[in-house]
């Protein structure tokens, strides 16, 4: 029994030691999570532009097949609701391209 045992942890570790798969990192950590968030900040800007443009559309011939004047100030109102969203979420891509790098020699002290 004890034969086996030792045999079975021998194998297991020989099985791990083979099996294992070296990692090599390319950047360190902070560079690959900021070119993730980039890549994900890029892809919500370009998803949430196509659904501006969509939601828009559909408000304008709204407004335009509708006969009563209160389904168009709603249309309206809608309307400001998506293009005022739109322009938040592609603001913060803006202050975060353009606004971040300004700062970033300030988050140190010098002494």
């Amino acid at each position: 029994m004890k034969k086996t045992i030792k045999y079975a942890v021998i194998l297991a570790a020989v099985f791990i030691l083979c099996y294992t798969v070296p990692v090599y990192a390319i950047d360190d950590m902070w560079t690959l999570a900021n070119k993730i968030i980039v890549d994900v900040y890029n892809k919500i800007a370009g998803i949430s532009t196509v659904l501006a443009a969509l939601m828009t559309t559909v408000c304008v011939v709204g407004m335009k097949l509708s006969n009563n004047q209160q389904k168009v100030d709603q249309s309206v109102d809608w309307l400001k609701r998506i293009w005022i969203s739109w322009a938040i979420i592609n603001g913060i891509g803006a202050f975060l391209a353009y606004v971040k790098p300004l700062l970033d020699g300030f988050s140190t002290i010098t002494v």
